[in-house]
């Protein structure tokens, strides 16, 4: 039984007046990874993937909507139903083409290896959508944050490459990032890498008066990475750790109206672990296939730190420092398991972030695994 009620209805906070708080409804028993967006015509639109656990062949991305003007989000709506695969990290994105576009990733059990990146397009704002096809067909590439359309027209969706020794289980110390940068709205993508970006993932970018930023979530759970690129994208710095702690969980930044540069994570590391797992999939159950991996020699990748508090921080010099904290929700963030059948994990994470038209902040994230926060907040 939960104690929230998942019915999508924003009431306001307790104890904090320019605050209100929904749990979006679903039919899952796991839900995660959420993103939003502002649609076009004012309504606010939720992303994530849902089914019984990451991946298992029943995962799929859900849709739901906050029409404007509303305070109670709309019943989700499944968008792909691929059983041999997980389907994961959904986005939405508008397109070169104007076109409102979900992009996820589509892989084998617990294989992130073998993920491959699909699509498709509504031309109604969310209310029909075209078939699901490729997108980008090279396995092991993972997307998880919305591309950045420049006023160029170059369409730049970072990503970052699960890989593997062959023979081994994946377990994430040899991710590296990259930018795919398409010209053609979609049909064709260069290739720019991110140097020395191994374990820096869930690469979030935004645009600046002296370039582009770039922050990352770390698998070795120790801080949160930043990068930069003076050439709209196609060359990037070596990233560097922030201020910030980071838990190998999911980040995001957004670019502020009025000038700065807010970003929603976890504030927790290693540092704060008092257990620690050997890999994100080590309790997978469909068919055995994603079996606890071994031990690797050299630097692993940290799973298992606290996935907890979710919190808002703010820098008003591009990410050099960062002078504003605050702590949406608290918690103990236990996430040694991905079950969310027996309600045993507690995680707040896998946030996202937007300003909306109005100036209001609408924040997204994982509810210990079984449901989908929002918060909306004035500013």
């Amino acid at each position: 039984m939960t104690d929230f009620p998942q019915d999508g209805v924003l009431r306001p906070h307790a104890t904090e007046a320019d605050r209100q708080d929904a749990w979006l409804p679903s039919p899952c028993v796991q839900n995660h990874a959420a993103n939003l967006i502002e649609l076009r015509n004012g309504d606010i639109a939720c992303v994530w993937f849902g089914g019984t656990q990451e991946g298992i062949p029943d995962i799929s991305p859900y849709f739901a909507r906050l029409k404007k003007g509303s305070d109670t989000w709309s019943e989700p709506v499944r968008l792909s139903d691929d059983m041999s695969r997980s389907e994961q990290n959904p986005i939405l994105t508008y397109g070169p083409d104007g076109k409102l576009w979900l992009i996820f990733t589509a892989q084998i059990s617990g294989n992130q290896e073998t993920a491959l990146v699909r699509c498709r397009t509504s031309d109604d704002e969310g209310e029909s959508w075209s078939p699901v096809r490729t997108l980008i067909d090279a396995p092991g590439t993972f997307v998880r944050q919305p591309p950045l359309l420049r006023a160029n027209g170059d369409w730049l969706l970072p990503v970052f490459l699960c890989r593997t020794t062959p023979g081994t289980k994946w377990t994430g110390e040899q991710d590296v990032s990259e930018v795919r940068i398409s010209r053609d709205g979609g049909q064709s993508w260069s290739r720019h890498p991110v140097p020395e970006s191994t374990g820096c993932v869930h690469m979030s970018i935004v645009e600046g008066e002296h370039g582009l930023t770039a922050l990352f979530r770390s698998r070795w759970a120790d801080n949160v990475y930043l990068s930069r690129s003076t050439d709209g994208g196609h060359n990037w710095s070596v990233p560097v750790a922030t201020s910030l702690p980071n838990n190998n969980s999911s980040v995001q930044a957004v670019r502020l109206r009025a000038g700065g540069l807010a970003l929603i994570h976890n504030y927790s590391s290693m540092l704060d672990a008092t257990e620690r797992r050997l890999s994100l999939y080590d309790d997978l159950e469909d068919d055995g296939s994603a079996a606890v991996a071994a031990p690797v020699e050299g630097r692993s990748a940290f799973w298992g730190a606290p996935r907890a508090p979710m919190t808002l921080s703010v820098s008003y010099d591009d990410g050099q420092s960062w002078r504003a904290r605050r702590d949406l929700e608290v918690g103990d963030g236990y996430c040694l398991t991905n079950n969310s059948r027996d309600h045993l994990n507690r995680e707040l994470s896998y946030p996202s972030i937007v300003e909306a038209s109005d100036g209001q902040l609408h924040i997204a994230f994982t509810y210990f695994r079984q449901a989908i926060k929002h918060v909306r907040l004035r500013q």
